[in-house]
């Protein structure tokens, strides 16, 4: 038997797949060669998917810590021994407490709709729990944009087989967008230029027409000075400008020092190449920016983000298909699904609970008042991917904290629970998976029975509710209900028949050509009253970071410090403690400079001690060309029993929040090297 599903990983790719069953097994799996962007292609990592779900490891059963937090030692017991201790507990808090003392955590590491936010979120609405501000990677890209052009929508990347000159920006395309590099081949293949940059030489910077590496955190100098060429040499489309944008004449004062040369002693990018670059960007049509999430990993990332898209504003590149800026198009997926329906607001009846950012888990665990009793986790590892990783542990340590985690293993998260709850995998569990890098709603199939006592997210906390025996109806509505009704003008029957759905998109691929932007002015706004009413700047402008080579800390903490994504085998968190995913990665590391390494007496492969006031930890160092001097690098990802120290990168990362949008300035971070 063939069952049909999508991948639910946090991936802009969002492939279709296909699950051969046998007697009730999981043999095989592979692409749907029907998905119209996958086309039957599946990653390293998920072509070994069935490695997760038979596990030897795996969490089948309901399970109460009883060594020592963080020591991992459990037993078994029923599901609802589980959730009567569960239930006692939150009832208690709640009582004694207050229902903000519960804090409800979770994020993408299963992406579908209904992993997501099914009846959890309606779940701790009508509890009244502390609210999460899911900030930690995303947001605060869309936030940027909204602030240029009221909508974080942009074109569908498939468009860029029509440009001709393709910037991928902070973007390492070929790795974490890996079905989207065929359609940019294609556009090489009809004439298109593509130019990489990025603070790192990635594999998509090896492939690229031209590599410009500034550095880390000083893009927006680069973009400001592009913005200075074509102001000033009169390479702006201003037809466009006049009938679409507002505040062109105080963005071209604002722009008069903006020079090359000011931005190439900051970005450390010599000045004809910007120039030129400038030049290109603004002669060339269709000219196309795609770019992601990464470089929103910096105290000004909204900045970054909210000054890149000006400069489609300026050459009036929207005006052609495969022209403008291309990121998340998960906004048009959303546009399908009722937000309210699905996690029912209304059930806060009138209740408006604090909110905590989950970057900022370590300060809520430590130092929230009132206190945070109790965690419940569910589709995420913080102890792996939230900074400052030891102030995390430092409050998962506490004995009056009460924690629950819904997980597929013991993670090092998990090691922290007083109750682990099995949970299913996504070959387990119906689901719909809206994508954020193409534009196809898939439908995800159960494949086969779920193994053990595993549970969906959504039946985790229909028991937990039942247990507290709640009588809200809709905590208890089954999983095709809940997805009938958040996608209400969606036929059901046919998107579960044909797997996916294409969700409405302009025909013509011009989403902003004839402007229609959604802000106060109804134009792109170069110049911002919001922003300035929100005490940031009105136009958009370069401010290095406090934690940053220009900032304080930097006589101490000399390197910054990179923690990218550039694992074949594994994805965040997901996949690393497997065998034959991590193992081959070859293990943590640092990369260095080799100018960095030998001021600092240290050769390939030497143990190295990566410090800051947050903590510290050993690694063997690679010698790379890969970054500049002054940058050094720990790609992330890897559980702490990877590390000889069990520290893992997040131990030494900034928790300084973004300028707004709520996210992260994990690349903010500075750090010192000596022999270990």
């Amino acid at each position: 038997m063939l069952v049909h599903g999508t991948c639910h990983h946090d991936c802009p790719d969002s492939c279709g797949w296909v699950v051969t069953v046998e007697n009730g097994r999981a043999v095989d799996m592979s692409g749907d060669p029907t998905h119209p962007f996958s086309r039957g292609e599946l990653c390293p990592k998920v072509n070994r998917f069935l490695d997760r779900v038979h596990s030897p490891d795996r969490v089948l059963h309901p399970l109460r810590r009883v060594g020592a937090k963080g020591e991992g030692r459990f037993e078994q017991i029923s599901w609802d021994e589980a959730t009567t201790i569960i239930a006692e507990r939150l009832r208690s808090t709640i009582r004694d407490n207050g229902a903000e003392s519960i804090l409800p955590f979770s994020d993408a590491g299963n992406q579908g709709m209904l992993a997501m936010s099914g009846i959890s979120a309606r779940f701790f609405h009508h509890l009244g729990a502390s609210r999460l501000i899911r900030a930690l990677c995303g947001p605060t890209v869309g936030a940027g944009v909204k602030m240029t052009n009221g909508s974080s929508l942009g074109f569908d990347p498939l468009d860029l087989e029509h440009s001709r000159l393709i910037l991928l920006w902070g973007t390492n395309t070929r790795l974490t967008n890996r079905h989207l590099w065929p359609t940019i081949e294609m556009a090489r293949e009809r004439g298109a230029r593509v130019v990489v940059i990025d603070p790192l030489r990635t594999i998509t910077a090896d492939s690229a027409d031209e590599f410009i590496q500034p550095r880390a955190g000083t893009d927006i100098a680069m973009m400001l000075a592009m913005m200075h060429v074509i102001i000033t040499e009169d390479r702006v489309d201003r037809e466009w400008i006049g009938a679409h944008t507002f505040g062109f004449e105080e963005l071209a004062e604002h722009l008069t020092t903006w020079t090359p040369e000011r931005a190439a002693e900051m970005t450390g990018v010599d000045a004809e190449v910007i120039r030129r670059l400038a030049r290109d960007y603004a002669t060339t049509r269709p000219a196309a920016i795609r770019t992601l999430v990464g470089a929103e990993h910096h105290e000004n990332g909204a900045m970054f983000f909210r000054t890149l898209a000006c400069l489609p504003a300026l050459t009036g590149a929207w005006r052609d298909r495969g022209g403008g800026l291309s990121r998340s198009v998960g906004s048009w997926q959303e546009e399908l699904i009722d937000d309210a329906a699905l996690e029912r607001p209304d059930l806060l009846a009138g209740r408006s609970p604090r909110t905590i950012n989950m970057s900022r888990l370590g300060e809520a665990l430590t130092a929230a008042d009132p206190v945070v009793r109790d965690l419940i986790v569910w589709n995420a590892n913080p102890m792996v991917t939230i900074p400052n990783r030891e102030l995390v542990r430092e409050g998962l340590e506490r004995e009056d904290l009460f924690c629950v985690v819904h997980d597929q293993f013991i993670t090092d998260t998990a090691r922290y629970a007083d109750i682990v709850l099995p949970a299913t995998t996504h070959i387990e569990s119906v689901d719909v998976v809206p994508a954020w890098g193409h534009l196809w709603l898939g439908w995800n199939e159960p494949a086969i029975t779920p193994l053990g006592e595993a549970v969906s997210n959504t039946e985790c906390f229909r028991r937990i509710a039942a247990a507290m025996d709640l009588d809200e109806p809709s905590l208890f509505d089954d999983d095709l209900t809940l997805i009938r009704d958040a996608l209400p003008t969606v036929d059901i029957d046919a998107l579960r028949a044909d797997h996916h759905l294409r969700v409405p998109y302009p025909n013509d691929g011009r989403p902003w050509a004839n402007g229609g932007f959604p802000t106060m002015t109804g134009r792109v706004e170069f110049a911002s009253d919001q922003l300035e009413q929100l005490g940031h700047p009105r136009l958009p402008d370069y401010i290095p970071p406090v934690e940053g080579p220009a900032g304080p800390l930097a006589e101490r903490f000399p390197l910054q410090l990179l923690t990218p994504k550039h694992h074949l085998r594994f994805l965040n968190s997901s996949y690393t403690h497997l065998p034959g995913h991590g193992d081959r990665e070859g293990g943590p590391f640092i990369e260095m400079h080799r100018d960095d390494a030998a001021q600092r007496g240290l050769d390939q492969d030497s143990q190295a001690e990566v410090h800051n006031d947050r903590g510290s930890m050993s690694l063997p160092v690679r010698i790379t060309d890969r970054v500049r001097p002054g940058t050094v690098v720990i790609p992330w990802g890897w559980w702490a029993d990877q590390h000889p120290d069990r520290r893992v990168a997040n131990s030494l990362t900034n928790d300084t929040l973004t300028d707004w949008g709520g996210g992260v300035a994990f690349s903010d971070t500075l750090v010192e090297v000596r022999p270990a």
